[in-house]
């Protein structure tokens, strides 16, 4: 197939018909429709299937469509990059991060960069961990901003600072709360629990066992601002890095590191044969100015 096949077959698929399809990419439907075939006769497969005025999917189709979704998108950041070269911009970083630095950090920190280069776009997103080789194999994001490393995988990266677990509960449930916390304290509350196989989760497990503390779970939450949300709500208590403590707690809630501190370090992970450009390294010192200031 080739562009232009993609990206008529892209648009049938999403829209579902030929006419709105057409609409989409400004052309005619007779275009569209002529396109189309010229497509299946030529990788010998048909893609849809005519019912009542719709193009249905077929199973060929569905499974096409992830890898062409990805020439699309890549398509479209080479359009982006023509469009802010003839506009006379710097170029476009491709940043990932966990939801949690989305929440606060990533935005300063963008905010900051863009006060000395507006010139540069940026095309943010969020990631888990176990996303994130994927996004850099598959050139969906050209840093990925993340707690660990994947270490079987041909990545590089570089620590851009650390953060700390705290402790997050309603403050009427804890009104004289010490400045540090032990885990043993929090034995008889109810614990929301990060999910065990995450690098904090990891870390949380493996202190609990050490200091043969067991604790009550009563709910897991797999990202950590639904956790404060829970917190907030009166379901327990829950253990959070410190960047999601900063970013999402409400009037009432408060937080404390705990004793001993147990902290990781923030790297920036990306492929390593595509280093961060010098435009990236520079954002990257950005961030971590703000990491070191949260």
């Amino acid at each position: 197939m080739n562009l232009r096949q993609i990206e008529i077959f892209h648009a049938v698929f999403l829209h579902g018909t030929v006419s709105a399809a057409a609409r989409s990419l400004n052309v005619s439907q007779p275009s569209v429709t002529k396109v189309l075939r010229h497509a299946e006769r030529s990788i010998g497969l048909t893609l849809f299937e005519r019912s009542k005025g719709r193009l249905i999917p077929t199973q060929d189709a569905h499974t096409l469509f992830a890898e062409v979704s990805d020439i699309q998108d890549r398509v479209r950041s080479l359009r982006q990059a023509c469009q802010n070269l003839r506009h006379g911009r710097g170029g476009l970083l491709r940043i990932s991060a966990l939801p949690s630095l989305g929440l606060g950090a990533i935005p300063e920190a963008v905010s900051r960069f863009m006060g000395d280069h507006a010139d540069i776009m940026f095309d943010l997103q969020t990631l888990h961990h176990d996303e994130m080789v994927r996004k850099l194999y598959e050139h969906e994001t050209d840093i990925a901003i993340s707690f660990e490393v994947p270490l079987s995988a041909p990545v590089a990266h570089q620590v851009i600072g650390e953060g700390e677990l705290v402790v997050i509960y309603r403050e009427e449930d804890m009104p004289r709360a010490p400045p540090r916390l032990h885990l043993d304290e929090l034995r008889g509350q109810k614990f929301i629990s990060p999910v065990q196989g995450g690098p904090i989760g990891r870390m949380l497990s493996s202190e609990l066992s050490r200091l043969e503390v067991e604790l009550d779970e009563v709910v897991s939450a797999r990202t950590y601002y639904v956790a404060a949300a829970l917190v907030g709500a009166g379901v327990g208590m829950a253990i959070v890095d410190n960047f999601t403590a900063h970013a999402a707690l409400p009037p009432g809630l408060a937080s404390r590191p705990l004793q001993p501190a147990i902290t990781f370090d923030i790297n920036a992970v990306y492929l390593q044969n595509r280093p961060p450009s010098r435009t990236a390294s520079e954002f990257l010192a950005v961030l971590a100015a703000v990491i070191e200031d949260l």
